[in-house]
């Protein structure tokens, strides 16, 4: 299966965004909009998951084996770094403790000692811990017959989100898993099968979907209003919707630059924070104006992370060579 270059370019914007949100936080600026990368990632991970599992059979066990290869390694890597980095004083108000680190390793939603709010102990990570459910949830049914699939993950993700709005979940684990955020991989997967059935939007349709998504992101932020997944879940959708228009036309093509960014998009996601932080406390230190901090810790971020990707992620794929699912999963879209 060929490379979907628009995926790989909307992989590689999310990530970006993420790490221009963070270096805005970091030296005083505002890009809080930026942090609705992560529900363009998550409808691109529904997306590439149907897809892939529709191009090859794929048992439950091999699927979250290909997953847990895919995404553990580095994941407690740099969950390390910041362990040991924590151990050593340089983060003095993270506060560790041997069952929050346990519940971060393993992905299991936990309230940190530090701040109180449900996040391991790489801020990051949580969206690792929706990932991961949708991963378990999508292996599980991957038992069925195909054409139940779809409507089966999207009963059950329907049924989490409504006890969610019912109940009013405190209880860490079921206030993750009943967020309507979930809902974001099942469109993902609807978008994948219209993809595979080639019923994607006309032309000027995608590209109306896309100049409305980035309009509705761009007036969010301008204006600094208030959002969350079920204000920005819809933009998301409309984005990889539009995307994919414009890549069934063919109006996408390999661009280098892009392309390696959007393969190192989730080494960029892991480590981006750790540059930003050094560039944001010496941009402070040398008295650099705020903006050059901003742009230099943003910089910083997406370099550390393609340098990351190149020099432990790519080379512990490489290991696992010869394993389709995994392969392409790395180069089109998760």
């Amino acid at each position: 299966m060929k490379t979907i270059h628009g995926i790989q370019y909307l992989r590689a914007a999310a990530a970006l965004a993420v790490v221009i949100f963070h270096a805005a936080e970091k030296t005083g600026h505002h890009f809080a909009i930026g942090a609705a990368g992560v529900d363009v990632f998550f409808v691109i991970s529904g997306f590439i998951m149907w897809v892939i599992s529709d191009h090859r059979a794929v048992t439950p066990a091999k699927f979250i084996a290909d997953r847990v290869r895919r995404i553990v390694p580095v994941y407690w890597l740099a969950t390390a770094v910041m362990v040991a980095g924590a151990v050593a004083g340089l983060f003095p108000n993270m506060v560790l403790t041997p069952e929050h680190v346990l519940s971060s390793l393993f992905f299991v939603p936990a309230r940190s000692p530090s701040s109180g709010e449900i996040w391991p102990v790489l801020v990051q990570g949580w969206t690792l811990n929706f990932e991961m459910l949708f991963y378990a949830v999508f292996a599980v049914f991957l038992i069925l017959p195909r054409n139940r699939r779809l409507p089966a993950i999207t009963g059950l993700f329907l049924v989490l989100v409504t006890a969610g709005f019912l109940f009013g979940f405190d209880n860490a684990v079921m206030l993750t898993y009943t967020r309507p955020i979930i809902l974001e991989f099942v469109a993902g997967m609807f978008i994948g099968e219209f993809w595979l059935k080639g019923r994607v939007p006309p032309l000027a349709t995608g590209s109306a979907l896309i100049a409305c998504s980035l309009g509705g992101f761009a007036l969010i932020g301008l204006l600094r209003l208030p959002f969350d997944e079920l204000t920005i879940g819809p933009l998301a959708v409309g984005l990889v919707l539009g995307i994919l228009s414009l890549e069934a036309h063919g109006c996408m093509r390999a661009v280098a630059l892009p392309t390696l960014l959007g393969n190192a998009s989730y080494s960029i996601y892991l480590w981006h924070t750790f540059a930003i932080s050094v560039a944001a406390k010496a941009g402070s230190v040398l008295g650099l104006d705020p903006m050059i901090s901003m742009v230099v810790a943003a910089l910083s971020g997406a370099l550390l992370g393609v340098v990351a990707y190149l020099t432990l992620e790519r080379p512990l794929m490489q290991r696992g060579r010869a394993r389709p699912v995994q392969s392409l999963a790395g180069r089109a879209g998760e």
